[in-house]
């Protein structure tokens, strides 16, 4: 052990000069996308058709929903009424119910947001038979 210590200690006197490090930092870049920007209408057409599909089951729905509602925007009243139709698609009141409730909880401190999304909606809840967290008692729980 005392050895090795003494060799390394040994060999650091023979060197002649401080080596330069091998390694040397990078400097810091970003990279930024350059793809291209989806428009609103894009956004929108894709939920509608993600919503609207004939195949869709009760966890592509509710995943659909988990990651609209992650986004920082409330949405259109056309993707809220085709995930509608996809709840009545699977013969389930429970996330149609859930889905009003998280748009009313997404529109914040905005009070103005959410009678408008009813008043939208309207229509379609009438055709499905569905009704709102108020109509049902469950807004003040």
């Amino acid at each position: 052990m005392l050895r090795a210590a003494a060799r390394l200690s040994l060999s650091g006197l023979r060197s002649p000069a401080p080596t330069k490090p091998r390694c040397q930092a990078l400097l810091a870049s970003r990279c930024y996308s350059h793809g291209k920007q989806e428009t609103e209408e894009e956004f929108d057409a894709r939920w509608v058709a993600y919503f609207n599909k004939r195949d869709i089951d009760a966890w592509e729905l509710r995943k659909g929903m988990n990651t609209l509602i992650c986004y920082d925007l409330v949405p259109e009243p056309k993707i809220l009424e085709a995930a509608l139709r996809a709840c009545r698609r699977l013969n389930d009141l429970a996330p149609a119910i859930r889905i009003l409730e998280a748009v009313k909880e997404k529109a914040g401190p905005h009070k103005e947001i959410y009678p408008y999304l009813i008043q939208e909606l309207r229509p379609t809840l009438d055709e499905l038979g569905i009704s709102t967290p108020e109509e049902l008692g469950i807004d003040k729980l």
